[in-house]
């Protein structure tokens, strides 16, 4: 039997499947959305959205969807949500679901009004859920790392070279990738394609995210993935390489219930709006070319530590500081961790100044982009006296509670009672951070922790505050060795 003939008979049976399993999802008891959309009502779903006043969107925790950072919501979908919300006149809310099976059934029994997700548009999908018009496109390409010593050669040229640019070269490799996706898809049939073999791992354990970093790490040579996953990763990991495509682009779209043509055209109208004032465009150059988690360089400038001075905010951090009951060089530590003392730094979400405090924080805190490095400063130490208020009673060691509150400055105190919940789950010590909290923490990525029923905020990337807390006490260990 030819492969094509193999490819069709499979894709039929995964058909049938999907029938057998959709057929399954309505049942007697319904939701109340669902009482509004019936199949004979979907074409007036638009006005019923309105006349309830929101929105019911589906979307997923990830690292590209949606997620809390510094107790905000954010995501691409989320961003691209809350505007077609606001085209429409009404209020966002959400529903989380991170099986895609899952997703169509809470379309099809009428838990939500849209499903916005990374949704590749295909013909077997077409025949359950109407689509959008492409909100953007993406592809599977070859995670890779450079040559160990790239930096060091001369020319790009050489490093390009050493690289898979090829999808012959895939040949003979082993190359990870996860189960049921089109990653995996792709490669059964790029073997067919080039005509030779490829060691193909499916990993059902594991996310593109891990894929990625067991790459970047070495644990494994080669991984495929959708492009904007890639793309997000590749600013932490500055030795991946995503440049070779293993696959023609996909359209990405919103699905909704067949025949809510309404809702689809009000999509579509919203769409053209967006794309002639550019306004997804630059949602999707803030998630994708330049992401909320850019790393920066943790150097320490040890010419100034060495004159006995850390920045030109000494005499003020040292003021502040005591509001804290803390050594003045781990608050100027945290500084420098934020700002490297540079009070025009802005991020891109309007994190501002020393602290960069977010606009809401700030806001609370009587500062905002005008204000001087002085008050930002004093804002950022009032905010810290609230999370360790917030985190006294559960942490009573001092010392040990300014990890949590460090960490907390970064993701959000929600992320870190969440990592608490969880390490007193596994039996470890919640009010622990090296060893136990931590941990939890740093694997908040991974939706085996993150879809934990203990856990109430869902997905962080948990690498950055396992990250931040180290690098300043490092730091901090450091001010104080140079005599500060």
């Amino acid at each position: 039997m030819s492969h094509n003939k193999k490819t069709e008979l499979f894709r039929s049976f995964l058909w049938f499947l999907c029938i057998l399993f959709l057929s399954a999802c309505t049942g007697p008891q319904r939701s109340e959305l669902a009482k509004e959309v019936v199949v004979g009502n979907n074409s007036r779903i638009t006005d019923a959205i309105r006349e309830r006043g929101k929105l019911v969107a589906l979307t997923n925790y990830s690292s590209t969807s949606y997620f809390l950072y510094r107790g905000q919501p954010m995501g691409y979908q989320y961003d691209l949500l809350q505007s077609f919300a606001a085209y429409l006149g009404v209020e966002l809310e959400l529903v989380i679901n991170n099986s895609i099976e899952g997703a169509f059934c809470d379309l099809m029994d009428g838990r939500c009004d849209v499903i916005a997700l990374d949704l590749a548009v295909t013909k077997d999908r077409k025949k359950i859920v109407d689509f959008s018009d492409p909100i953007s496109q993406t592809r599977q390409v070859l995670v890779q790392r450079k040559p160990d010593n790239w930096r060091k050669i001369k020319t790009w040229d050489e490093v390009e070279s050493l690289m898979i640019r090829n999808q012959i070269g895939l040949g003979g490799k082993t190359i990870h990738a996860q189960k049921n996706t089109f990653a995996l898809e792709r490669l059964h049939s790029l073997q067919q394609e080039i005509g030779d073999t490829i060691y193909i791992i499916e990993e059902s354990e594991k996310t593109a995210e891990d894929l990625i970093k067991m790459v970047a790490e070495g644990d494994i040579d080669y991984a495929v993935c959708d492009e904007h996953i890639a793309m997000i990763n590749q600013h932490f990991y500055n030795d991946i390489d995503i440049g070779t495509p293993v696959s023609f682009s996909q359209n990405v779209a919103w699905a909704v219930r067949k025949g809510s043509t309404s809702l689809q055209t009000a999509i579509n109208e919203w769409l053209a709006e967006n794309d002639r004032n550019k306004k997804n465009q630059l949602v999707y150059n803030q998630y994708f070319v330049n992401p909320v988690y850019t790393p920066q360089a943790r150097i320490i400038p040890q010419k100034t530590v060495s004159k006995g001075s850390i920045s030109v905010y000494d005499d003020f951090i040292r003021e502040q500081s005591s509001l804290l009951n803390w050594d003045w060089r781990l608050l100027a530590s945290l500084i420098y961790q934020e700002s490297m003392f540079d009070p025009t730094v802005r991020s891109w979400r309007g994190a501002f100044g020393l602290m960069q405090l977010m606009p809401a924080t700030a806001e609370k805190f009587g500062v905002d982009s005008t204000s001087t490095p002085q008050e930002n400063i004093a804002a950022g130490v009032k905010f810290l006296k609230v999370l360790d208020s917030q985190l006294r009673k559960k942490v009573t060691d001092d010392m040990e509670r300014i990890k949590f509150v460090l960490a907390a400055y970064n993701v959000g105190i929600a992320h870190i009672l969440d990592a608490m919940r969880l390490a007193e789950k596994y039996g470890k010590d919640p009010a622990v951070w090296t060893g136990s909290v931590d941990y939890f923490i740093l694997n908040k990525s991974n939706p085996d922790y993150y879809m934990d029923t203990v856990v109430r905020y869902g997905y962080a990337r948990g690498e950055e505050p396992y990250r931040f807390v180290g690098e300043i006490l490092q730091r901090y260990e450091k001010y104080k060795g140079a005599g500060n």
